[in-house]
Parts: C-alpha cells; sequence; structure tokens
C-alpha cells in the first residue's frame, strides 16, 4: 500500500475488537515512534504502554469514555520539557515532537491493520496518577489502540476535508 494510502485509510477508532495485539507487532508500531525526527534530534518523548486492565481502569478516571478502556492497548505520550528544544523567543517544541512521535504511530498501525485515537481532552493529573508517571515527565496524547470493530470509508476526504485550493497558497 502506497503511503497516500495509508493515510486516506487511517481514521479514528472508537470501537474495539476484544483482539489482544501481539508484541511483535506493537513493537513495529512503537518503532515508528522511536525513528519519528525531532526538533535538534532531542527526541523529548516517553511512551507509557498500558495493557493491565486495573490501570486501564485507573485511566477511565481521566477519560471517562467505555470505549477508550475497552481498547487492548493505550498509549501515553508524554514529555519531559527539561529535553525539548526550544527556540530563541522561547518556543518549546516538545508538543510538536510528540505529535510527529505520535503520528507515526497512527500511520504504522493503520497499515498494520490496527486502530488508533488522539486524544487529548484528558484530566492529566489523574493520567499521571493512574500510571504513576514521573514528574519529569508531562503526559500530551493518550491513544487507544486495538483492531478495529469498524473503519470509515477513505471517501470521505472527498466531503469532509478542505479542497486544496482552501490550503494552499502558491507564491
Amino acid at each position: 500500500m502506497s503511503f497516500l494510502d495509508i493515510a486516506r485509510n487511517r481514521c479514528s477508532v472508537r470501537s474495539y475488537l476484544p483482539k489482544e495485539v501481539d508484541e511483535e507487532i506493537l513493537l513495529q508500531v512503537l518503532e515508528a515512534a522511536r525513528i519519528a525526527p525531532s526538533a535538534s534530534n532531542a527526541q523529548p518523548w516517553h511512551i507509557t504502554v498500558v495493557q493491565d486492565a486495573e490501570i486501564k481502569n485507573k485511566l477511565f478516571e481521566a477519560y471517562p469514555r467505555d470505549w477508550f478502556v475497552k481498547a487492548p492497548v493505550i498509549l501515553i505520550f508524554s514529555v519531559d520539557r527539561a529535553l525539548s528544544w526550544k527556540s530563541r523567543d522561547g518556543k518549546d517544541f516538545g508538543d510538536i515532537d510528540i505529535a510527529i512521535a505520535a503520528d507515526h504511530v497512527t500511520l504504522a498501525a493503520a497499515d498494520l491493520g490496527l486502530g488508533t485515537c488522539w486524544l487529548g481532552a484528558f484530566d492529566p493529573v489523574k493520567c499521571r496518577q493512574a500510571v504513576n508517571l514521573s514528574e519529569k515527565l508531562e503526559p500530551v496524547i493518550m491513544m487507544p489502540l486495538g483492531y478495529p470493530e469498524y473503519t470509515a470509508s477513505p471517501d470521505r476526504h472527498s466531503t469532509r476535508r478542505k479542497s486544496l485550493e482552501e490550503i494552499i497558497d502558491w507564491k
């Protein structure tokens, strides 16, 4: 499958089959995050892999949605602000670096027949407590991962996405 086919087929999944993800496949997905680019090659990310049902139930307190905790795997992408690169004007590129790594994961997962969903509207304090996250790490994204019960049609891009003309200026 081409890169554009993978990108078109990827969608936010909010319903997962009760099927475990083999460790070999999970490691391939995580490798995609490891090799992601980052500002000044700082690699300020840390990924917590949650498969334990008890911890998932604690994460429910941070994001109370049943579909979320039914995923076989939950990934927590955290940033270490002490490692993230800052520009001269003080802009911290840690969130951008995390987003790139997370997007690599979503695309690698889609390529392997898995589904994901970005979550940013969660309680970071409860997330931190649920996984006993180090104080030096800030949770930025939670991402359920597993085999999708259903997926959206790639045709949705023709009606639900802006056209190139709306997003591109040629100079």
